[in-house]
């Protein structure tokens, strides 16, 4: 047995600070698991299910996602953190897409959201089902627009958008410089980050590995910054190796 992925795996159970799956208690006290996650998702289309990189078909006007660490019929919120656009969905099923991306999204919600095809970067969070306005199924386009004033949830964008428009605004385009780093964990202790940073630069030939102090007693363990998506791909994929789950990015 390998006794220091052992010590490893204690200082990382112990000392991690960024747990992004949390149960929390709902009005009607029962127990709801909260996911959260910062990172590029992907946007459907046709030729990604013909080249087989996912393995289901999801509808461009659907309100559905793909997720691969909730449950089907999971309500989600997924938020664009470039212009704070959110808009409520739920996860159809579980399918296969590369691990890279946190999702895969219908091309409607990366209309409404704008997404940039470049750099679809969003926040995609779990959302308590009793606690939240669901706006039904995607197929009600005419009665959206009435059942979306009601809904007590800030931020939701539920709008009739024909298949033609879906056509022109898909390839939406960000005018801001790309600039990423890739959160690995924050640490109570500044000690437990630097082991965690000496097994990562042991194992991979990653070098720009970072300790920020954030505050009293949470130190962030981060990789980059990177300026460009294929880099950043690269690297992430290394630490995926490493068996670090729910990998985060963080706009710079």
């Amino acid at each position: 047995m390998n006794y220091k992925i052992v010590i490893l795996l204690l200082f990382l159970t112990f000392s991690c600070t960024n747990q992004n799956i949390v149960k929390k208690k709902a009005a009607n006290n029962i127990i709801f698991q909260e996911y959260s996650n910062n990172g590029f998702t992907l946007i459907y289309s046709n030729d990604l299910f013909k080249n087989k990189i996912i393995n289901k078909k999801l509808n461009e006007r659907d309100l559905l996602v793909f997720q691969k660490n909730l449950k089907k019929d999971t309500t989600v919120k997924i938020t664009n953190p470039l212009n704070n656009k959110s808009i409520i969905a739920k996860v159809k099923s579980k399918s296969k897409y590369p691990n890279f991306y946190n999702s895969v999204i219908s091309i409607r919600i990366a209309t409404e959201l704008e997404i940039d095809s470049n750099e679809p970067f969003i926040h995609i969070e779990s959302v308590d089902q009793n606690s939240v306005f669901y706006a039904g199924k995607a197929k009600m386009f005419e009665e959206e627009k009435n059942v979306a004033d009601k809904a007590p949830v800030e931020g939701v964008n539920i709008v009739n958008i024909s298949s033609e428009e879906l056509t022109k605004k898909k390839d939406i385009k960000s005018t801001k410089k790309f600039n990423y780093i890739i959160k690995v964990a924050n640490f109570y202790y500044e000690d437990s980050a630097k082991l965690v940073k000496e097994r990562i630069m042991s194992e991979t030939d990653i070098k720009k590995i970072n300790i920020e102090k954030i505050s009293i007693n949470n130190y962030r363990l981060s990789i980059g910054p990177y300026k460009s998506i294929k880099k950043l791909r690269k690297n992430f994929e290394k630490m995926e190796t490493l068996y670090f789950e729910n990998l985060e990015l963080i706009k710079k």
